[in-house]
């Protein structure tokens, strides 16, 4: 177990090349503070990555590791971060009270500067998860301890990265970037920490290895913007928006450095990047950079066997997006999961457009409501900047809504969770209750496990036949609420079973072999593609999920079927042979 695993920088949007991992190796007990076992962080107990691999429930879980800062960091403001912890904790330093976090899908940090000592200090986490609680966000983990029907493993304590990185008192806290595509500009929204007067807040642009703007900012006060121009001629190019553009098929960057100077000295500097690229909802059309575009995702768990919610490598995230475009997908639905940063990294260079969507509660309260418009906020702002985001989702299937049909505060809370999504983030359609029961949304998603092509096939003949379904026995809108128009997308639907491996469990309609498996893929394929009203589609599932086996690969990442026969039929080409 000794080592540093998941060593990769963990934040990819905002690179900073000075910086420690604490992944690796921590003292660790259940119940107790009295560190009588090992774990392998970043791995939940729960995972077999973590060298524990026990299911059994305990809500308290104790964290310790020792680390020494290095003495070039002296003078500097040191910070730890923690990726993500669940559900909630409390962090300690050398015995002194650094930080305390409730909720398990975003990450913290906390300046400790001031706990650390000379030579060895001590680093203690006290997580806790009360697995019974159902109203507070915790998406596909089960409250029982053997996993059944559409729920998996639950996850505690510590399953992302964990590491220190040091800073001047004056630094960059954030920057938003925001690509200006019909400007053909981007805009840089920055705050800074500490004492910043007299500092330049300097960026520097590049595209590929050449340079090609750079614009800097006085840094008057602790936050500001400003925009920079990328005129064709400068870049080299005598069409930008065909050659410098994010999409799926050509996924361009540019790259960003920042640096907050004073006096000469660079007081701070972070690299990151962003894609030029445009969406929206115009007409009734999903647009990409202004054209319609066509949407074929698949529905993404983000589970792996080994690691549980945790990749077991940042490979593995890389790996799944090239079996995902190599059966002809261009994009996934993360469901019910706030995924690791460095998936959307390998996205935005990879080019998969991504629906970003949070972990829902089951129960309605107000603890929900509030845990879960915080966790959301933290989110939506978190991963901004990501070319690869199109549409957020802040609501799945009336999950921890379940009254919603009918009450007032449920769909003032569906409201509130959109409009809050909106208010951050004016960039991007909201689904605001993705599936059914829609509020006030920029897409009619349509949740349909229908198997028989003709049902398929006469449901989306046209937008009212669409609109007169009701597929899950739910009706589209709520009372009050109805069609204005928005594009419609059949956001799951499949969810095909076929045990390639003998496994046993279930899915929404039974294969049984591969052969009746493509045949079956087919038939739920070509309705959806030959639909005249629906723009998109997201197929359940890309991989099998413990108990669940309907995924298009194993839950080792085995195909179940010639990726290139299911690329075809994905692509509507039809089969080979």
């Amino acid at each position: 177990m000794d080592g540093i695993v998941r060593g990769e920088y963990p934040r990819p949007q905002f690179v900073r090349a000075d910086w420690m991992p604490l992944n690796g190796e921590w003292d660790f007990s259940f119940d107790e503070e009295n560190y009588d076992r090992k774990i392998l962080v970043p791995f939940a107990y729960e995972t077999p990555l973590s060298g524990i691999g026990e299911r059994a429930f305990h809500d308290t879980v104790w964290y310790r590791r020792t680390f020494e800062v290095p003495e070039k960091w002296r003078g500097k403001r040191v910070l730890l971060h923690f990726g993500a912890v669940d559900y909630e904790c409390d962090v300690r330093v050398n015995g002194s009270h650094a930080v305390r976090h409730v909720g398990g899908q975003l990450g913290f940090s906390a300046d400790i500067t001031e706990q650390l000592i000379a030579g060895v200090n001590t680093l203690c986490v006290r997580a806790r998860d009360d697995h019974s609680v159902l109203d507070i966000p915790r998406g596909k983990q089960f409250w029982k301890e053997e996993s059944e029907s559409i729920f998996y493993t639950a996850t505690t304590g510590i399953w992302q990265s964990v590491w220190l990185e040091p800073v001047c008192d004056a630094h960059i806290e954030e920057v938003r970037i925001t690509p200006l595509y019909d400007e053909k500009a981007v805009r840089f929204e920055y705050r800074l920490a500490g004492r910043t007067g007299g500092a330049e807040l300097k960026a520097e642009l590049s595209f590929g290895d050449r340079p090609v703007a750079q614009a800097a900012a006085c840094t008057q006060s602790a936050q500001g913007a400003f925009s920079v121009s990328l005129e064709e001629t400068a870049l080299g190019v005598w069409n930008a928006g065909e050659e410098l553009v994010w999409t799926p098929e050509t996924p361009r960057l540019f790259d960003v450095t920042f640096r907050l100077v004073r006096g000469g000295e660079v007081l701070d500097e972070a690299r990151s990047y962003f894609g030029m690229r445009k969406v929206s909802v115009e007409n009734g059309r999903f647009l990409l950079n202004n054209r319609p575009y066509y949407q074929r995702l698949l529905l993404d768990q983000g589970y792996w066997p080994d690691g549980g919610l945790t990749a077991p490598s940042d490979e593995a995230f890389a790996e799944d997006i090239r079996l995902a475009k190599a059966m002809g997908f261009n994009g996934v639905r993360k469901h019910q999961k706030v995924e690791d940063p460095r998936f959307l990294y390998h996205a935005d260079r990879m080019g998969l457009l991504v629906w970003g969507e949070i972990g829902s509660g089951y129960t309605y309260s107000n603890r929900l409501a509030g845990r879960l418009m915080e966790e959301w906020v933290q989110a939506v702002q978190r991963d901004y900047n990501h070319p690869c985001i199109v549409v957020w989702t802040p609501l799945n299937e009336s999950w921890g809504v379940q009254e919603i049909a009918h009450a007032p505060c449920e769909q003032e809370f569906c409201r509130a969770m959109a409009a809050m999504t909106k208010a951050l983030d004016a960039t991007r359609p909201v689904s605001d209750n993705d599936g059914w029961e829609h509020v006030d949304g920029d897409l009619l998603t349509i949740h349909d496990y229908e198997a028989r092509e003709e049902v398929l096939a006469a449901r989306y003949r046209s937008a009212e036949t669409a609109l007169a379904s009701r597929p899950a026995a739910r009706p589209l809108y709520v009372q009050g609420s109805g069609y204005r128009g928005e594009p419609i997308l059949v956001s799951e639907f499949g969810g095909i079973s076929f045990a390639a491996c003998g496994e046993n469990g279930w899915g929404y309609s039974t294969a049984q072999d591969e052969e009746d498996f493509l045949r079956r893929y087919e038939a739920v394929i070509r309705p959806i593609l030959n639909s005249a009203c629906v723009q998109g589609f997201c197929y359940t599932q890309l991989t099998d999920v413990e108990q669940e086996i309907n995924g298009l690969l194993t839950y080792d990442r085995q195909p179940k079927a010639d990726l290139e026969q299911i690329r075809r039929i994905t692509c509507g080409a039809g089969r080979n042979g």
